[in-house]
């Protein structure tokens, strides 16, 4: 069978493709997705296996995919990150989280806090979501498979990476971004103002155009974990055309 290698070599925020032909509509992927650390080794993930389905992904002229993420929010000094969204860390105000289990006050009472998101990468939901919706869109497993949360090399990771992989398995299978509509659901804090930015990542990222890509928000109404603060999640529909 046809096999290609595509190495990916992550380091300094860029990404190199390296050595890859593939017949029509049905690909080989043989990816390693690389993290240079300061020490200038390398770490290397094989996904041939994952990404490469025994059945055919058949060219059909447009397919349909969903995603969704969730993560908990929690004062930044627990959380150890902060709150990144599509690539934009959202810088706010001392917000009133609830705290559920009584660690920093009485439980269940309001704690004025700076917030950031618990993950084992970045935690970028928007990220998260169209990366799951591309990989759902081609029948292929979903993004906690291919990078597992259990996995060290994801820790801490940059989601543009995910993004960045995900994209290239896209173009490799004959497809090109329709249309991306994202939902973020958070309480807050507010994000109006960052939107923008969010959406100019995910157009460089996925190599497509702004009247192609559009961000909704909205609260959940104070209620649930995500009305409390505690997290926050993302819905993103998107469709895939054959190129």
């Amino acid at each position: 069978m046809f096999r290609s290698s595509i190495v990916y070599l992550l380091s300094f925020g860029s990404v190199v493709c390296e050595g890859f032909s593939l017949p029509p509509y049905s690909p080989s992927i043989s990816s390693s997705l690389s993290t240079a650390s300061t020490s200038s080794e390398f770490t290397t993930f094989d996904a041939d296996d994952i990404l490469k389905p025994k059945y055919e992904i058949e060219p059909t002229p447009f397919r349909i995919g969903h995603g969704f993420d969730i993560h908990k929010m929690s004062p930044v000094e627990d959380a150890g990150q902060p709150i990144i969204i599509g690539g934009v860390v959202i810088e706010h105000k001392d917000q009133k989280w609830t705290d559920a289990e009584g660690k920093h006050v009485e439980k269940g009472g309001i704690y004025l806090t700076q917030l950031g998101v618990v993950a084992h990468s970045d935690g970028d939901v928007i990220y998260h979501s169209i990366v799951d919706a591309i990989f759902g869109a081609l029948t292929l497993p979903d993004i906690g498979q291919v990078f597992q949360d259990t996995d060290p090399r994801w820790k801490d990771v940059d989601s543009s990476k995910f993004m960045e992989h995900a994209y290239g398995v896209m173009s490799r299978y004959g497809y090109e971004i329709g249309n991306i509509d994202v939902t973020l659901i958070l309480e807050r804090p507010k994000v109006a103002a960052f939107k923008p930015a969010m959406k100019e990542n995910i157009v460089k990222l996925l190599k497509t155009t702004p009247g192609r890509v559009n961000i909704k928000a909205r609260t959940h109404e104070e209620l649930d974990s995500m009305g409390e603060l505690r997290s926050l999640s993302c819905h993103v529909v998107l469709t895939l055309l054959l190129k």
